[in-house]
């Protein structure tokens, strides 16, 4: 266990410490200048907006028939290594290292689906390009409750609901806000470890992550422009663009994610 506890301390510190090219600086102050610049009330009430159609998409995922699905599909893998499991919860009996392969196996599907959802945008198109930041919140969702029941902890508890949507803040905040985040999830955990319902700070999004939403904008401007750029009538840039962004979206959402799960099962 203290391996596993020094290996996730170097992750932090490597994470949210690491130092961001000039280039990321530069475009993150910018994009501070540009969002300071708008009206307060405006930027809280899109938040809200935001928010809300996020909790609903959170909410319409876990209550669909495909969820059930993907449970007993996980339930069936992780009776390799113990027959009896059936619940969320009797999850935790497996090892870290067993959970640590089952979240492996269950994150290179989410990956590959995050590709080819954006490889599918980069073709461009009006209907596309609107439907990408839906499409893309909803598999960050997925993984999110998927690793949460890998890692013993049932996504349709009402506390859990709450951290998945924090979590996913945390993992998609700009880097220079992710730490103190990040070490506020951990803190609201312990404080809230017992509870049904979620008792801190109901806000999901701060400010902050509005420098995230500017990001996927650019991306689908970059896109359709690129849309003129085709080879043998097909947008190659577009798709390159579009599959790559999301990709490495995906990934970094996975990988706070996991880490997150796994500092819970440590500290418990």
């Amino acid at each position: 266990m203290k391996q596993q506890w020094d290996e996730l301390e170097r992750w932090e510190q490597c994470f949210f410490e690491g130092n961001q090219s000039e280039l990321v600086m530069l475009y993150d102050v910018w994009q501070e200048n540009w969002l300071s610049k708008l009206n307060d009330k405006r930027k809280r009430q899109f938040l809200v907006l935001v928010e809300s159609g996020i909790v609903h998409l959170h909410s319409a995922l876990l209550h669909n028939r495909s969820f059930e699905d993907v449970v007993q599909r996980i339930i069936t893998q992780a009776r390799i290594f113990k027959p009896t499991l059936s619940t969320a919860e009797e999850m935790k009996q497996l090892s870290l290292e067993q959970t640590n392969y089952l979240a492996e196996q269950a994150m290179a599907k989410q990956r590959l689906l995050s590709l080819g959802q954006g490889g599918v945008t980069g073709l461009g198109g009006f209907v596309l390009l609107a439907a990408d930041l839906p499409a893309l919140m909803a598999i960050q969702l997925r993984s999110l409750q998927q690793l949460a029941f890998i890692y013993g902890y049932d996504p349709r508890h009402p506390m859990e609901q709450m951290l998945m949507l924090k979590l996913l803040h945390v993992a998609t905040v700009p880097k220079h806000y992710q730490r103190a985040e990040w070490d506020k999830l951990i803190e609201d955990c312990q404080l809230h470890q017992q509870a049904i319902f979620y008792e801190g700070d109901d806000a999901i999004f701060h400010e902050g992550w509005l420098q995230q939403l500017t990001t996927q904008l650019a991306k689908g401007f970059l896109i359709a422009f690129m849309r003129k750029k085709t080879v043998q009538s097909v947008p190659l840039l577009g798709i390159v663009i579009g599959a790559g962004s999301n990709y490495l979206f995906t990934k970094q959402v996975i990988e706070v994610a996991k880490h997150f799960y796994t500092k819970r099962r440590l500290l418990e």
